[in-house]
C-alpha cells in the first residue's frame, strides 16, 4: 500500500526561556514575525505541502495557543492538541500524542522556526520509510547558522553520519516512524537525540541538505529581525 503523508506534529511545548520577558505572558510559537505568529507560518506550509493534519503538543500557556488557532479549517487542515501538564521534551511529546497521529511516518518540526521548505518533497521519502522492516527517519539538515558553528551531523550520500565532516545542523524538520516511539510511555519525559544517535548509527538515518530560507527564532533581537525582513518582502 502507497503511504502517504498527511499528518505533521508541531513542537510548541517549550518554555521559551531566552524570548523573556516576551514569553511571560505570551507562549513563545503565538510571538508574531511579518504580521503573523511563528507557528502559523509552519501550519500554513505545512497545508500548502499537502498535511491534512497538524497535532500541536503544548505546556506553558498552551490554552491560548488553541484559543488562537481553533480548529484550524481557516487554513483548511485539522489541528489536534495534546496538552502536557510539564513540557515532556521532543520524543516525550510524540509519544504523549501517539493516539493523535496514528500509525506510519510524519513529519515533526519545531513551532519556533521559519523556513520556505516544501514539505511536499518529503512524499517519496516518507513511501520508502514506511516501506522499511525497521523503523528509521529523514532529517533536514541547514548549513551552519552562527550560534551552532560545528554542526550536528555529517551527510554521506543521503544518508546521516555521526564522526564526519563536514557536519551540518539539524533544521528541526523531520520525518519519523510511529514505531519508533511505541515502547515509551506516555508521560515519560525523554528527547529525540538518543533516537537520532542510535538510528544514525545503526544506517537507518537519511537526510538531506536545505540552503533556502531557515531561520531558528530563539531571541527576542531574530525575532524584531525576522519581523523586519517579513514586513520588507
Amino acid at each position: 500500500m502507497t503511504h502517504v503523508l498527511k499528518t505533521a506534529m508541531i513542537f510548541a511545548a517549550g518554555r521559551g526561556e531566552r524570548m523573556r520577558p516576551l514569553t511571560d505572558t505570551c507562549p513563545k510559537p503565538l510571538l508574531e514575525a511579518g504580521g503573523k505568529p511563528l507557528i502559523v507560518w509552519q501550519i500554513e506550509r505545512l497545508a500548502a505541502g499537502g498535511i491534512e493534519t497538524i497535532v500541536i503538543n503544548h505546556a506553558w500557556l498552551g490554552e491560548r495557543i488553541e484559543a488562537a488557532l481553533g480548529d484550524g479549517s481557516r487554513w483548511g487542515v485539522a489541528l489536534r492538541y495534546s496538552p502536557e501538564t510539564e513540557a515532556l521534551e521532543t520524543a516525550g511529546g510524540i509519544a504523549q500524542a501517539l493516539r493523535l497521529i496514528g500509525d506510519g511516518v510524519f513529519i515533526a518540526v519545531s513551532g519556533d522556526v521559519f523556513c520556505d521548505f516544501d514539505y511536499s518533497t518529503l512524499r517519496e521519502r516518507a513511501q520508502t520509510l514506511a516501506a522499511r522492516d525497521e523503523p528509521g527517519m529523514h532529517l533536514v539538515m541547514v548549513p551552519n547558522p552562527p550560534f551552532h558553528p560545528k554542526g550536528d551531523f555529517a551527510l554521506e550520500g543521503d544518508l546521516l553520519a555521526l564522526e564526519r565532516e563536514p557536519r551540518f545542523t539539524f533544521g528541526n524538520i523531520g520525518l519519523y516512524d510511529t514505531r519508533m516511539f511505541r515502547d515509551l510511555a506516555p508521560g515519560t519525559r525523554r528527547a529525540l537525540t538518543p533516537y537520532y544517535r542510535e538510528t544514525i548509527a545503526a544506517g537507518r538515518a537519511s537526510g538531506e541538505l536545505y540552503a533556502g530560507r531557515w531561520e531558528n527564532v530563539g531571541t527576542p533581537a531574530q525575532l524584531r529581525a525576522l519581523d523586519e525582513a517579513l514586513r520588507a518582502r
